[in-house]
């Protein structure tokens, strides 16, 4: 009877301390991963894509691209238009060119009759000297009087063609500069064109946004894509999180940067164990969610946290979890 006694105690010892074990864990939940949803940015035949389910992309690798031989097209065409607008500005600054360069031409030939002028003067100042002398006829005084008569109808009448010349190509220069700024604004405009036709243009380009792994796949190959459509889901999966919700008497324990243990759970009792650490904390309290089982099980309002750790391959998104905080 005695013996029955002391088993019964053990027993029962056993029960208590059962009951008062501490749970290996805090918070459960489930591991997930930042994803990214890729869209296309133009609308055309998808004319190469090469992502294939379970890929691993590096940061800015060029996966696809759209057709753009319209886009191409019409670029060229305004590189055209930009090149005879172009050609059309350098005839006008030939144009000007060759008028300066008669108005010069002319100033030239003025400075030439007023430098014969002064020597006919001079020469008539000598023969009127002989011809009051006696020296020589009088013919060859009249002679260079009506020289410098020819050379003085020849002088007024470059000056006014001087003038002429400047008055028009005073007019000339007004509607030149109203000439060359259209010309400069029609080149502004097809130059703002072409940018936006080079923006479309390597919108065309499919690139991976980060390093990750691709998760789904959404469209193949020859397939017509409109801007925005979603054509594949990455994720880093090297950089997982598990998110957790905890009461707020766990709460006060708590902290973002805090390191604590985390287990993924894989059934059947395996576990594996990693190094996490506190990277958010909700600031606001939701009900608790069906899956969820916290610390406190009565408890009806939760906050929820995301852990983060180190993949090692083995974590999936979707896989079930434990938190030691």
């Amino acid at each position: 009877m005695k013996k029955m006694t002391i088993i019964a105690s053990a027993v029962l010892l056993l029960l208590v301390a059962c009951g008062k074990k501490e749970k290996a864990y805090d918070a459960t939940g489930t591991f997930e991963a930042t994803e990214v949803t890729v869209s296309a940015k133009a609308t055309g035949e998808l004319k190469t894509f090469t992502v294939s389910e379970g890929q691993t992309l590096e940061s800015g690798a060029q996966v696809g691209r759209i057709d753009t031989y319209q886009l191409e097209m019409q670029r060229q065409q305004l590189e055209s238009q930009r090149n005879q607008l172009a050609a059309s500005k350098r005839q006008l600054s030939s144009n000007r060119t060759a008028t300066n360069r008669q108005q010069l031409d002319l100033n030239k030939q003025l400075s030439s009759i007023q430098q014969q002028i002064a020597n006919a003067k001079r020469e008539r100042q000598r023969y009127a000297e002989l011809v009051k002398d006696g020296a020589v006829p009088r013919k060859q005084l009249d002679d260079i009087d009506n020289q410098i008569k020819v050379l003085n109808r020849q002088l007024e009448a470059t000056r006014d063609q001087i003038g002429s010349n400047n008055a028009a190509l005073a007019e000339q220069g007004k509607g030149l500069g109203a000439q060359m700024d259209g010309i400069d604004s029609q080149v502004a405009g097809i130059a703002a064109q072409q940018r936006q036709l080079d923006d479309q243009i390597a919108n065309a380009e499919i690139v991976a946004p980060q390093a990750g792994t691709v998760l789904e796949k959404y469209v193949e190959q020859g397939e017509y894509v409109t801007t925005g459509k979603p054509l594949f889901k990455m994720a880093d999966v090297e950089t997982m999180y598990i998110r957790a919700y905890v009461t707020s008497a766990q709460l006060q324990r708590i902290k973002v940067g805090q390191a604590c243990k985390v287990f993924a759970d894989y059934g059947d009792g395996q576990k594996k164990e990693y190094a996490g650490t506190v990277t958010w904390i909700s600031s606001r309290s939701e009900f608790t969610p069906k899956t969820i089982l916290t610390d406190d099980e009565r408890a009806d309002l939760v906050y929820a946290v995301k852990v983060a750790i180190q993949n090692d391959g083995y974590v999936k998104i979707g896989m079930y979890g434990e938190v030691k905080f």
